[in-house]
């Protein structure tokens, strides 16, 4: 069989595969788990490219190792995510006949033990990003099921208040509680912005050139 022809053959088998119904629910834990890589690189690379220029010494091959680093662990932690929450979710509806709410739950739960319960630098900007969204959503559930009153006001200037009154006190009497890149961060903006020699590191770099 010519090359060309084997290459149709494949194709037209695969895609009548993907087509099948009976293959549906581990199909789409697999592509729940390509669209994790994808994504967890989409998002990290850039982050990573930006926070290690702005902030990282060392030589741009440390630095290249740190992002792709970086990028990798992101990448396969969302994939290894999205393939456990999605293929728990399908098993136990499995067993139970039917989906019920509290499986999402119990799927993200162990997923998230299993993959985001190690404390390193990623799984922590990950797990608070995602606070941060769920209090935000708790807060508009509360009020959508009548738990809590509808505000009179729009309460996020109160909101922001709070948040950047106790985000600076935190930074500048105790720094080591915060996250490392947000400690770079606002040394970045706060400190190193008191401190240059001449017009160089005044206005062009942010420190002195060696």
């Amino acid at each position: 069989m010519a090359r060309p022809d084997l290459f149709k053959t494949i194709l037209y088998t695969t895609n009548s595969l993907l087509q099948q119904e009976k293959y549906k629910v581990a199909l789409a834990v697999l592509k729940g788990f390509r669209n994790g890589a994808v994504y967890g690189a989409k998002i990290r690379a850039p982050h990573a490219l930006v926070m290690t220029f702005l902030f990282r010494s060392g030589s741009l091959k440390s630095k290249l190792k740190a992002i792709a680093q970086a990028t990798y662990m992101h990448s396969r932690n969302l994939a290894y995510f999205v393939f456990t929450y999605k293929g728990l979710q399908a098993l136990q509806e499995h067993v139970q006949g039917k989906s019920r709410p509290y499986h999402s739950f119990l799927a993200a739960c162990l997923g998230g033990w299993l993959v985001f319960g190690e404390n390193n630098n990623i799984n922590s900007q990950i797990n608070m990003y995602l606070l941060s969204r769920i209090l935000f959503a708790l807060s508009r559930l509360a009020v959508e099921k009548g738990y809590v009153p509808q505000p009179k006001r729009d309460p996020f200037p109160l909101f922001a208040t709070i948040v950047w009154g106790v985000v600076l006190w935190l930074f500048e009497y105790y720094p080591h509680t915060l996250q490392p890149s947000l400690q770079s961060s606002m040394t970045y903006l706060y400190h190193d912005s008191n401190v240059w020699h001449d017009i160089s590191d005044f206005l062009i770099y942010n420190k002195p050139r060696t």
